[in-house]
């Protein structure tokens, strides 16, 4: 029997540092609770609000699969592999420290706030050398359906990872839905709403709002109330 985990959007854990508002799904830096651990490979899930000219300066990272995906404005990016790049909204960009890797986030607008998640997943191994790449999905590049980005081995056309995990972006209009299936390679599931609303067996899912599943064992139906765009990860047993 499966086992659902919710995690409300109201009810993530917050900071507030003027130019920086995010939201932590997670324990993360001086939020922690223990009940809000991370679930199996996926320890990050932040939702942050970054005012004009704010950001994160060079800072160091090793041994973490971190995703940034813009939901609106425009972030800015540099890093010790020599990458440069504005990431726009419906761009999501994947960078795997491996053994380290240095970089720089900030929002270049004068006049517009960034809003984005940060996602990290722990690798399944240790070092290696860094990895980047970027990948847009843009409006309208999928309807109705998902979409595969990234994966350990680079199925269906996806970036490989440290981790045997499967990352994809979904896209459903209102009245329309669709299954997720059952996969004994990864039986678990996190469901992370980016826009819209939608219904997962019992519960509804505005937001922002995230759901765990432990031990997905038969097809279920996800059903768009309102136009939605979700993040589902397929995980594995161990991280």
């Amino acid at each position: 029997m499966p086992i659902f985990k919710i995690r409300r959007a109201d009810e993530r854990g917050r900071a507030e540092h003027g130019w920086l508002h995010a939201r932590f799904t997670f324990s993360f830096a001086g939020y922690y609770e223990a009940e809000h651990c991370g679930f199996h490979s996926l320890i990050v899930m932040n939702n942050d609000i970054i005012e004009p000219g704010g950001g994160f300066g060079r800072h160091p990272h090793e041994n973490a699969e971190i995703f940034t995906y813009v939901i609106s404005g425009e972030l800015e990016h540099k890093d010790s592999m020599g990458n440069g790049s504005i990431i726009k909204p419906g761009h999501l960009q994947y960078m795997s420290a491996g053994d380290g890797v240095f970089h720089s986030e900030f929002n270049p607008s004068k006049d517009q706030k960034v809003e984005l998640y940060q996602i990290w997943m722990l690798p399944n191994r240790q070092g290696g050398n860094p990895r980047y790449e970027e990948k847009e999905l843009g409006k309208g590049k999928i309807k109705n359906d998902m979409k595969v980005l990234f994966s350990e081995d680079g199925h269906a056309d996806s970036t490989p990872i440290r981790q045997k995990a499967i990352f994809s972006f979904g896209q459903i209009d209102r009245g329309n839905s669709l299954m997720i299936e059952p996969d004994d390679q990864y039986p678990h599931a996190w469901i992370q709403i980016i826009s819209g609303s939608s219904s997962f067996g019992n519960y509804e899912l505005n937001k922002a709002d995230g759901l765990g599943i432990e031990d997905l064992d038969s097809k279920m139906e996800i059903k768009a109330m309102e136009n939605c765009e979700f993040f589902i990860f397929r995980l594995s047993e161990h991280k």
